[in-house]
């Protein structure tokens, strides 16, 4: 903005000088003192990034679910806890994030096979690597004691030393992980791959009370979850992630949580990550907690002017295809799209019920509709799922960006 000034001072000095028509033709008009203006507009601006320079010539591919992945090595509770977590006091095979930590070669293998199946960007193994997400399984819950959760509860979990240290941990040493296969699948393809920095959505609501009798009560304040979500961005841009995707948000509150903490990070990092925001909807296509409509859900995380704005997770793609249609006829970034592999089946070797052709097929069709610039998938879907799904989007145009609108009529007008 300051350059920009200038320019426009310095413009203005030399008319001074040298006469109101020196910059303009001979007409009078003063196009050349606009041109300098917007080259100096120009000059200020952020280089883009690599991604989205990416999503300006073709969809770019996620990866699919590292949990659902997961439960088909085997893992069992030895596994998870390994000797650093054998003393563990509750059961941890649920807590997939310590995998990170016990089983490093099994993330790794997952990564790898993510890429080698064609993803772009890959996602760090920290869906819940948030001092308040780990206390569900390293801290007592107070209300099998006639407790309860409230803000005195989550300020001991968010400065309890253990918690900081493991949350850190987990994030940074994730983040590495997918650095290093990134990197290395790149190297041998030619191909560059970006690393996204998971922030899940917490296990607890500041849009809802949990308690019936007392609707104005919250067992966690904002500033409590900005705490949590701060030391998560740290650390994930610490250990190397490209991008940082606040995702499945159930909750826009505690989204709009991360998305101050990511900004103060950025401020006192003094750099800048591009950031994706991904909601869950339900059947009527509102966010699940907070309820929001698509257009309420944009409006709300619009001013943090992310990369990209998508669904993700939900009910599967057939019924997310008309909230995805109506957010890609909103938003004025590129969308992303990566659904659950339809709903839950107990009976299915990845609880969901659709394939790797099925997925393939409903992705390929919100291609061909020009509603998405990301694609992948969530829960359910396996490397498998994410290679048919890269093999279908080959060569579809990605969804076209009001900026490119913009850009064309401009180079029209001028011409």
């Amino acid at each position: 903005m300051f350059a920009v000034q200038a320019v426009a001072v310095a413009v203005q000095g030399v008319r001074a000088q040298f006469g109101a028509n020196w910059f303009g033709r001979v007409d009078g008009s003063d196009m050349l003192e606009e041109q300098a203006v917007n080259r100096g507009e120009e000059m200020t601006k952020t280089p883009k990034h690599p991604l989205a320079k990416v999503l300006e010539n073709r969809i770019a591919i996620m990866d699919g679910a590292t949990g659902t992945t997961i439960r088909t090595y085997g893992m069992q509770e030895a596994d998870i806890r390994e000797e650093r977590f054998k003393n563990a006091k509750k059961d941890l095979l649920n807590n997939g994030d310590l995998f990170t930590l016990t089983q490093p070669g099994l993330i790794g293998d997952i990564h790898r096979r993510f890429l080698e199946a064609g993803a772009d960007i890959i996602e760090t193994n920290t869906f819940g690597a948030t001092t308040i997400a780990q206390s569900e399984f390293f801290v007592d819950d107070p209300r099998e004691h006639g407790g309860r959760k409230d803000p005195e509860f989550y300020q001991k979990v968010i400065e309890d030393p253990f918690l900081q240290g493991l949350a850190w941990e987990i994030n940074e040493q994730s983040a590495r992980q997918g650095r290093e296969w990134a990197d290395r699948v790149a190297n041998a393809t030619g191909r560059q791959r970006f690393v996204a920095g998971a922030i899940g959505p917490l296990t607890v609501s500041l849009s809802n009370s949990p308690d019936a009798d007392d609707p104005g009560f919250r067992v966690v304040t904002f500033d409590q979850v900005k705490a949590a979500y701060a030391e998560q961005a740290r650390a994930l841009v610490a250990g190397g992630a490209d991008l940082l995707l606040v995702e499945t948000i159930f909750d826009t509150l505690n989204a709009k949580a991360a998305l101050v903490a990511i900004r103060e990070v950025f401020d006192a990092e003094g750099r800048e990550l591009p950031v994706i925001i991904s909601a869950a909807v339900g059947r009527g296509g509102e966010t699940m907690i907070s309820a929001q409509t698509i257009e309420a859900f944009w409006n709300a995380v619009e001013h943090a002017k992310p990369l990209a704005v998508g669904l993700n997770c939900s009910l599967g793609p057939d019924l997310m295809h008309p909230f995805l249609e109506e957010l890609a006829t909103k938003a004025d970034v590129a969308v992303s799209c990566y659904p659950n592999a339809g709903l839950p089946n107990p009976l299915s070797a990845t609880g969901f019920d659709l394939g790797p052709a099925d997925m393939a097929r409903y992705l390929s069709d919100f291609a061909r509709e020009g509603l998405i610039n990301i694609a992948g998938g969530c829960c359910g879907n396996t490397p498998e799922h994410i290679a048919a799904i890269a093999k279908a989007l080959d060569g579809l145009p990605p969804r076209k960006l009001p900026a490119d609108d913009e850009e064309a009529r401009a180079i029209e007008s001028a011409a």
